[in-house]
């Protein structure tokens, strides 16, 4: 994962860029893009700060709700289909891609084998 530029250079950048210089200039100058120096002049306009924002974090899947309702459909019917279960989610309000389904099951340690769903065995590679 990337790793965000220091304040001290964020500092320097906003204030050449205060000083009345171009925004190339000052990009050219600090080996940044143009568009950073956008930014971070539009964040401390904004924010009085150059600070990033908080970058990552954890984020609660969508699905978690579903969860037993989710598992019982795929118990009642092993032969549903990934694109079945998102029409599924879609009747009940709940809007996903193909990939959001597949990873929640996934994690709930099922994977596809032959046409139906089946837990994973033991010694299966992760």
């Amino acid at each position: 994962m990337t790793k965000a530029y220091s304040n001290d250079l964020r500092e320097r950048v906003v204030a050449a860029m205060q000083s009345g210089e171009s925004c190339r200039s000052v990009a050219a100058r600090f080996g940044v893009a143009p568009s950073s120096v956008v930014k971070w002049t539009n964040r401390v306009r904004r924010t009085g700060s150059v600070s990033p924002a908080q970058m990552g974090g954890y984020r609660r899947p969508i699905l978690a709700p579903h969860r037993d309702w989710l598992l019982e459909q795929v118990r009642t019917c092993p032969h549903v289909t990934l694109s079945g279960l998102q029409q599924l989610l879609a009747e009940r309000g709940v809007t996903v891609s193909h990939d959001t389904v597949w990873r929640f099951l996934r994690g709930c340690g099922f994977s596809f084998k032959k046409g139906r769903w089946s837990p994973m065995s033991a010694n299966a590679p992760m």
